[in-house]
């Protein structure tokens, strides 16, 4: 009898197993972020019978905010569930190089993860990325590799994956898979944990936008598996194929133009874009995003950024029809990043002057939502 063939891969797992302990340790530090109430005016609330008596009831707006996490923004989140993704199936180890095609928040994140379990990171972006965002990447050790255009990122990323061999955790396709969606300290449970003892403590309503789907996804299948009657509505702001490509139910749809609200909204429909957990899209333009970020900035006391902005216009737009149709609940939507990193951006009038912005119209919008809680555009 010709003997038994075995294949031993066997291997120390003494420095995966101390990497997933640091991303752990982080987790622990830093996941639940706050959940605030924002004060909506009196034409929230009203009176309706109870029997021999009455009672008030409204509705409450909530934002959870993101900002606070180590690098500043809700995509801290997903970096760390990618880099437990992956360590956990073995394509990282000691000593790989990591590569993503972004120059945004996430690679940020991904930078900061990087670093601290050791491992070199390279964020592929186009050349005319800011020198402020670069900044950020290489402040925590990580490296910038330019193409002269955007389209060439996910490319020449799968190049150096290979000339590397190095691992292209690619944000856009793992997103959705690399989250656990049942729970495990995700924003879904967070959220849900924390409004246990509000007025409504199931929301109507959770807004978030999309830039890889990933939040969405989860978000939409927690609901699900948790039994919530809550809907999930997702704001996509202009020259994004999200919204057409829910609409049309067609995922082949691209875009030439990207999206000028950062984190969110892409020219094609990402692998991570799950649209059948999806209740109801809402179309934000540019201008209104904006506005409503330095609307909103005013309302707590602080800057937040664009896709902030574009999560508070679909907000207020649904507290406004709730108001209207006498049903009362809560809402919840996200503080994505602190709008502190955008001074030169959404909140300079010369930029926005520069790109032809025109806020004046969703600043009408706003004003007579904040003065009587109509929503007209």
């Amino acid at each position: 009898m010709e003997p038994t063939r075995v294949v031993d891969r066997r291997a120390d797992r003494a420095w995966t197993q101390n990497a997933v302990r640091l991303i752990e340790a982080d987790g622990r530090r830093s996941a639940d972020t706050h959940l605030l109430r924002v004060a909506l005016p009196a034409w929230s609330r009203w009176t309706v019978a109870d029997g021999d008596t009455s009672r008030e009831v409204g509705v409450d707006l909530y934002v959870k905010d993101e900002s606070t996490h180590p690098t500043g923004s809700l995509k801290h989140r997903l970096a760390r569930s990618l880099f437990l993704y992956a360590l956990c199936n073995g394509w990282v180890v000691e000593g790989t190089p990591v590569i993503e095609a972004s120059s945004g928040s996430t690679a940020v994140s991904e930078a900061y993860f990087a670093e601290l379990i050791g491992v070199p990171f390279i964020a592929v972006m186009a050349r005319s990325t800011s020198p402020a965002k670069t900044a950020l990447i290489e402040r925590h050790g990580g490296r910038c590799h330019f193409v002269e255009h955007p389209g060439e990122v996910y490319a020449e990323a799968l190049r150096l994956e290979a000339e590397l061999g190095g691992h292209f955790i690619d944000q856009f396709t793992m997103a959705e898979r690399a989250t656990d969606w049942r729970g495990n300290n995700n924003i879904a449970e967070s959220i849900f944990a924390q409004l246990a003892e509000e007025e409504h403590p199931i929301p109507t309503w959770i807004v978030v936008g999309a830039g890889t789907g990933g939040t969405s996804a989860t978000l939409g299948r927690y609901v699900r598996y948790r039994r919530h009657d809550t809907w999930l509505a997702v704001v996509d702001p202009e020259n994004s194929v999200f919204l057409p490509a829910y609409a049309s139910a067609d995922g082949t749809l691209t875009a030439q133009t990207g999206s000028r609200i950062e984190g969110i909204g892409r020219p094609r429909v990402e692998p991570s874009f799950i649209s059948q957990v999806i209740d109801r899209m809402i179309g934000v333009p540019d201008a209104a995003s904006i506005a409503t970020a330095r609307r909103v900035s005013d309302l707590l006391g602080r800057r937040v950024g664009g896709s902030t902005g574009t999560n508070m216009w679909g907000a207020f737009s649904l507290v406004a029809e709730m108001v209207a149709a006498r049903t009362p609940g809560s809402i919840v939507t996200l503080l994505c990043d602190s709008g502190d990193r955008y001074a030169t951006t959404y909140f300079d009038d010369d930029w926005l002057a520069a790109g032809s912005f025109d806020l004046g119209p969703a600043e009408t919008v706003l004003d007579q939502f904040l003065a009587t809680g109509r929503w007209t555009t």
